[in-house]
């Protein structure tokens, strides 16, 4: 079992008893046995729940614990399997809608007026594990046998989560992380976009606190991030570590880097004829964010589409941070990655 974060204080499990059982009343298809485990679990104030829940060594809603249990029980991974793994507001749809047109670039032109990118929105082309593929309350094991391969797919999960057939299988995991500075002001600004009405805005402050402790969706980040960091080190061919701020500062190399690890290396042909810098504008935040269906589209759980695209700033942190908030998050960094050679320019 995990370790409970020591930068943790846990509430009584009896104290708001009445309001965590509400909580996880009012999450449908949860079965009883489901319940009872949530209702074992440590819990802390959610960000656009009233609870997040502290389970298998990180953060995370009711709904996505019936669903990761469920993946981890059925999902059997394929040699040729891609899974996009990103700690979340780090560039996953962008590092999604890359993967997919570089995987199908031989049958799917980027350059094509007809390219499915145009028309569908990433989180479609490469589905989540948690709240798409594994996603459904009914409780029944989808058919993955009709995706043609390789078979992509998308998941916040921590490595540690992975259903064992992805860890143990030759299938490819490319990650993205980001600066935790931008990364907070991104989840705190889209946080408080996508959550319900009934539950109470955090201040930055409020939010701020909960991060620092590691009290985040998919958290704590900086676990996160140097489980997929060491096993990059160990296992180069099976998991690509990217950073968000090299992806956007040098596009072209990083998606070569991309190609490689996947075995599908851009000839020079392809080069010449500028199909990665085709891909680049296909995939480009000012391109997607102008689509229609990422104007007035969903993904997942009815999320809006539009909602995804905001800045794609590297350093918009510097507007929202005092002194104070920017010392105590230097030192969780600092202490987090000291000696894991993982590090993150925090300068203004």
């Amino acid at each position: 079992m995990a370790p409970t974060p020591a930068t943790t204080h846990f509430p009584n499990p009896q104290s708001n008893n009445r309001d965590h059982r509400e909580d996880i009343e009012v999450e449908e298809g949860l079965s009883q046995e489901l319940k009872d485990l949530i209702l074992s679990l440590p819990r802390e104030r959610g960000w656009r729940t009233r609870y997040l829940y502290f389970f298998q060594g990180f953060w995370c809603q009711p709904a996505e614990i019936q669903a990761i249990t469920f993946l981890q029980n059925h999902f059997q991974a394929k040699d040729s399997d891609v899974v996009v793994a990103t700690i979340p507001k780090s560039g996953t749809t962008w590092l999604k809608g890359l993967t997919f047109a570089i995987v199908n670039r031989k049958s799917l032109s980027p350059s094509s007026k007809d390219h499915p990118l145009l028309h569908s929105n990433p989180h479609h082309l490469v589905p989540f594990f948690e709240y798409t593929v594994y996603g459904s309350r009914d409780l029944e094991a989808p058919d993955l046998s009709s995706l043609p391969d390789p078979r992509l797919f998308g998941t916040h999960l921590p490595f540690d989560a992975m259903p064992s057939s992805i860890k143990t299988s030759d299938c490819k995991i490319i990650y993205i992380c980001r600066n935790p500075f931008d990364t907070f002001v991104s989840s705190w600004i889209f946080v408080n976009k996508i959550k319900p009405g009934s539950v109470p805005s955090l201040t930055l402050d409020e939010a701020f606190d909960l991060y620092c402790k590691g009290i985040i969706g998919f958290g704590p980040s900086w676990d996160h991030m140097l489980k997929y960091w060491n096993e990059s080190r160990e296992r180069p061919n099976k998991v690509l570590f990217l950073k968000y701020e090299d992806l956007k500062e040098n596009t072209t190399d990083q998606l070569k880097r991309i190609s490689e690890f996947l075995g599908c290396p851009f000839s020079m042909e392809e080069e010449e004829r500028g199909e990665i810098d085709s891909i680049i504008k296909l995939c480009s935040f000012e391109k997607m964010k102008e689509l229609q269906v990422n104007k007035s589209g969903t993904f997942a759980r009815n999320f809006e589409n539009k909602h995804l695209f905001r800045k794609a700033e590297i350093g918009d942190w510097v507007n929202h941070f005092s002194p104070s908030m920017v010392e105590r998050l230097s030192k969780v960094i600092d202490e987090k990655f000291a000696g894991s050679g993982l590090s993150f320019k925090v300068s203004s």
